[in-house]
């Protein structure tokens, strides 16, 4: 039996195959459309071409969006970077077109699911996983179940403040964790260390660092100080066995790293701190759509179907 998953980002809609061990038998990708009916659209074309290779042989779909999936009401109640999914009833669309159990919920949630049972996170029975990249997504793994809250919006440490002075989150709050340790943070901490108005990347900074640039060195230490002080409060309240890093940001390695942990050594409970493993994510840009795939088939299972 064979379990499809797909994870919309900002630019791509990311789609792929799992066999019941997780391993991936097939991936795609493509642009992520601009309005809900082309989504639709896109995704019914993506059904059509997985069934054409596997036919009946898949069981469940699972789908990761990024926003604030409601439990009680079945739908993005808000989502930052892909605004057409707020409030739209997805669940009566898709049922048109997937004849097949599937289900929905938050991208970075699923993320975390897809660490836990396939990747970094394997035989934890706890963890944190954090994307960092444009934002911070993450995703909440206690005692072996994802943590949703009361209604799903749990995780969202992208959002806790960090930086009570510090700017403005799409969140509506300020100095949120993903304000100050983002993609965009990092350009922005370069523009501080060295005023400039060439046009730059986090990628940019990153390959300034390696050449020795200190602005870019010192960019990547602010960030790092922030994050350090998000993942303290993490370990000091959950007392997780991992912590997982993922996301484009986290490609820079030591340079983020290394600030991160000096931060995180001044700040969490020794005790804590010794007894969490602090590691990179190891599914890549995978990690979405198999954690979806695999949180629909345990979605089917526990509506009744053993397969």
């Amino acid at each position: 039996m064979l379990y499809a998953g797909f994870d919309l980002g900002g630019t791509q809609l990311k789609y792929g195959v799992i066999d019941s061990r997780g391993k991936v038998v097939y991936k795609n990708k493509t642009n992520s459309p601009p309005d809900i009916e082309q989504l639709l659209e896109t995704i019914s074309r993506c059904w059509q071409e997985l069934t054409s290779i596997w036919g009946k042989k898949i069981y469940s779909v699972g789908f990761g969006f990024a926003g604030f999936f409601s439990l009680k009401k079945k739908r993005i109640l808000n989502s930052p970077n892909y605004q057409a999914l707020n409030n739209f009833p997805l669940f009566p669309a898709l049922r048109k077109i997937l004849p097949v159990p599937f289900s929905i919920h938050n991208d970075a949630n699923l993320a975390a699911y897809g660490e836990y049972l396939y990747g970094s996170g394997k035989k934890a029975h706890s963890l944190v996983f954090l994307t960092i990249g444009t934002g911070v997504g993450s995703g909440i793994i206690l005692n072996g179940e994802l943590w949703q809250g009361t209604e799903g919006f749990a995780g969202e440490l992208g959002h806790i403040t960090v930086n009570p002075d510090g700017f403005p989150c799409n969140c509506g709050s300020r100095g949120c964790l993903e304000t100050e340790v983002s993609a965009t943070a990092l350009v922005r901490n370069y523009r501080e260390f060295k005023p400039s108005d060439e046009n730059l990347t986090a990628r940019d900074v990153y390959l300034r660092a390696r050449k020795g640039d200190r602005a870019a060195v010192k960019s990547f230490e602010k960030c790092g100080y922030f994050l350090g002080l998000g993942l303290s409060i993490v370990i000091n309240f959950l007392n997780p066995e991992k912590i997982i890093l993922g996301g484009g940001v986290m490609n820079s390695g030591n340079w983020l790293l290394k600030p991160t942990l000096s931060e995180v050594k001044k700040r969490a409970i020794p005790f804590s701190l010794a007894s969490c493993e602090i590691k990179k994510a190891s599914l890549g840009n995978d990690a979405g759509f198999i954690g979806a795939a695999a949180w629909a088939r345990s979605q089917a299972r526990r509506s009744g179907s053993k397969k």
